[in-house]
């Protein structure tokens, strides 16, 4: 066999084998599952390996360096467990982390501030926008900058909502206490005028509802769930690497912290895909150094 043939061999069983690969998404808690859903619901035949640091998390209220050490750390055990795309689902280890990501992976790595961003510009009529998120991800600026490579003349005003991430992570995602703590932290946004608001954290769509109620009409909620499963169809489709046969797809949940409770939740908010949780201990372990 000649060497053309057989570099066509080898490129045909490499496209086999990361046919069948999962996709791996990882966030700080259970917040990403908002991003695995859309992406279920965009590419139902592919398998999902989820890993949720909620040892660690929330990252949040951590120092930036930390968050991208976690960020690198995780994208590399995803690879070695034989992903073909990683999504860093998590707004936090995005803005700390994800050029690190990338250069630290040899499969793509993307995050979600970029098509969070993208989808406020687009939906925006008065050019004020809002964004919300946690410390980490206010810190960075990453969505400003984001959204002003789209449109310079925009004007953003952000505000870090770090108690939010706690009630999604209990579970507690409608109520009074959410709706005034959501009331407390949109009043001085809505002062500005802004017709849309960026949802800058993934656990923040699970409080769409409070929020769009006292937002009030003619506000946009801008989440990034759909814009990044597109793009992770996007760059499977570019690569073929779609998964093309009809076997019911295999979905695994890691989490470093409590799996009961993780289980639990996760199905509450993604469904009864959430059959197991797998226990992963920290450091993690297979890790390249």
């Amino acid at each position: 066999m000649t060497g053309a043939c057989l570099e066509n061999a080898d490129r045909k069983e490499e496209v086999s084998t990361l046919n069948d690969a999962p996709i791996g998404i990882f966030d700080s808690g259970l917040g990403g599952l908002t991003v695995m859903k859309a992406v279920m619901r965009r590419l139902p035949r592919e398998s999902i390996i989820y890993f949720g640091d909620s040892a660690r998390g929330p990252y949040g209220p951590r120092d930036i360096a930390e968050i991208r050490g976690f960020a690198v750390e995780i994208a590399r055990f995803l690879e070695d467990m034989g992903v073909k795309i990683v999504v860093v689902a998590c707004n936090s280890a995005t803005s700390a982390g994800l050029l690190e990501a990338q250069r630290a992976c040899r499969v793509p790595v993307l995050g979600v501030v970029e098509p969070g961003a993208r989808g406020a510009v687009q939906a925006t009529l008065n050019r004020r926008i809002a964004v919300i998120g946690t410390r980490a991800t206010v810190r960075s600026r990453s969505y400003p900058r984001a959204i002003r490579l789209l449109d310079a003349g925009a004007r953003v005003f952000s505000r870090a909502c770090p108690t939010l991430v706690d009630f999604v992570e209990r579970g507690e995602v409608e109520g009074a206490r959410v709706e005034a703590e959501v009331r407390r932290y949109l009043a001085p946004l809505l002062g500005q005028g802004v017709d849309t608001i960026v949802l800058g954290c993934t656990h923040y769509p699970l409080l769409r509802g409070v929020i769009a109620g006292v937002a009030g009409e003619g506000i946009r909620l801008i989440s990034s769930d759909e814009e990044v499963a597109r793009e992770v169809e996007e760059n499977l489709v570019r690569r073929g690497f779609l998964r093309d046969h009809g076997e019911p797809p295999a979905h695994r949940f890691l989490f470093t912290g409590d799996v009961d409770r993780a289980k639990e939740l996760g199905r509450v908010f993604l469904g009864p895909e959430v059959v197991e949780v797998e226990k992963v201990g920290l450091p993690l372990r297979g890790v390249r150094g």
